[in-house]
């Protein structure tokens, strides 16, 4: 899957690896269980609820996507230990500099600020990355169903709209 991105755009989200569904339908964040694009909506992110396959559209809103596994697919724990790259996504980040890079999980968070998902708290992060400043969400997908909750996310919403 391509990365969506483009210089200085407001908000880039970074999965860890597309899953299976995303990969065989090339789109983000498509398998039906996930919550990602239902919550774009719910929060104030996108006018309407987008589907994945309308994820160009974004761009207009300026909003990116990307993730830190561009060479496989599948759940967290099926990944190879090298699969994850926070390197070449800290190259990207200082290329385009998007306002701000949302991690959607912990996961991803974790291999970029070299920490245990453990010390990872959820929402904004002291470091950056040169302009960017990182968020940290709750994973939308349904294999962390247990552990979601919207108010990061909301909060991610309030800051990029100019609420917060």
């Amino acid at each position: 899957m391509p990365d969506l991105l483009a210089p200085g755009l407001r908000l880039v989200f970074c999965g860890t690896a597309l899953g299976r569904q995303s990969a065989q339908a090339r789109a983000y964040y498509a398998n039906p269980a996930n919550l990602f694009w239902r919550t774009l909506h719910q929060v104030g992110l996108t006018p309407e609820r987008f589907s994945p396959c309308d994820y160009p559209r974004l761009l207009d809103l300026g909003i990116g996507l990307t993730d830190l596994s561009k060479g496989h697919f599948g759940n967290d724990a099926e990944l190879p230990a090298d699969a994850l790259d926070g390197a070449v996504l800290r190259e990207k980040m200082l290329r385009y500099q998007p306002a701000i890079l949302a991690f959607t999980s912990k996961t991803g968070a974790s291999r970029l600020l070299d920490r245990p998902t453990g010390r990872i708290v959820l929402g904004e992060q002291v470091e950056r990355i040169g302009i960017t400043r990182l968020f940290v969400l709750p994973s939308p997908s349904g294999s962390g169903r247990r552990y979601w909750d919207i108010a990061p996310w909301q909060a991610l919403a309030d800051l990029v709209n100019g609420s917060a």
